[in-house]
């Protein structure tokens, strides 16, 4: 009999070039995009991680969209546009899917999820929690959010949710997405953390700046994680380094 988490809701994200309409054009300029074909998701957690400028959320935001998500955020009954500011990528992509629907899902943005909780006050929706999420601290309201509307068989992508997040609500968000996966949830995740990147046996994107296609990698060879590490071992060599020819 198979796993409810054997499955995911999406198996694959393809880049449809004949749908591409300028190729010299933003997002399709980036260098990802220029050797992107397509990309295997794993049935319970995926991350996608890179430098700035990699387009990691850019590639997120569009996975979502396609995946019927409103652009800022929220379920996939929000239909709202505080500044409609995303990338045509999601009409050149095609999702692939399991046989299994999700029942519930949501996009988080971290950049745009006042916007978001701001909407769910003004339509007065339920599920979130018994305070107003503008009444709480930003990290605080992302807590609450994945506590109270993160629940089983759900399709959750999250673009950097460490944002608001102390190392502890790391923790804590880990200890939550265990017990979602558990229930059949499907995460994709783009993010910067070495703590949001630890969840064991999970698929890890490392997005390239000089156009590579994404390759899976490791947790430890990933350079978030690489970086962090070597900071915290050699703290005073690094800052040396950093501040030594820092003009006063």
């Amino acid at each position: 009999m198979e796993n409810i988490g054997d499955r995911g809701f999406l198996l694959r994200v393809d880049l449809v070039r004949e749908r591409v309409e300028d190729p010299a054009a933003y997002p399709f300029s980036l260098p990802i995009l220029r050797s992107f074909t397509s990309l295997e998701l794993h049935p319970r957690v995926t991350y996608l991680v890179g430098e700035n400028g990699s387009g990691k959320s850019t590639l997120l935001e569009a996975i979502a969209v396609a995946a019927g998500f409103n652009a800022e955020g929220g379920t996939k009954n929000f239909n709202f546009a505080t500044r409609s500011s995303e990338s045509p990528l999601h009409r050149a992509l095609r999702l692939v899917k399991s046989h299994r629907t999700p029942r519930g899902g949501f996009f988080l943005r971290a950049e745009s999820f006042f916007n978001v909780a701001t909407k769910i006050e003004e339509l007065g929706v339920g599920g979130y929690g018994d305070r107003s999420l503008h009444e709480q601290s930003h990290g605080e309201s992302f807590v609450s959010l994945i506590q109270h509307r993160f629940g089983e068989q759900g399709l959750y992508i999250l673009d950097e949710p460490e944002a608001a997040l102390s190392p502890a609500r790391q923790l804590s968000l880990l200890s939550r997405m265990h017990a979602l996966v558990g229930a059949g949830c499907q995460f994709i995740i783009a993010t910067h953390a070495p703590i949001v990147l630890a969840y064991p046996d999970a698929l890890i994107y490392e997005l390239d700046v000089d156009g590579s296609p994404p390759a899976p990698q490791t947790y430890e060879r990933t350079q978030t994680v690489q970086t962090t590490r070597d900071f915290l071992r050699d703290r005073e060599r690094w800052l040396h380094r950093l501040l030594a020819d820092e003009d006063p």
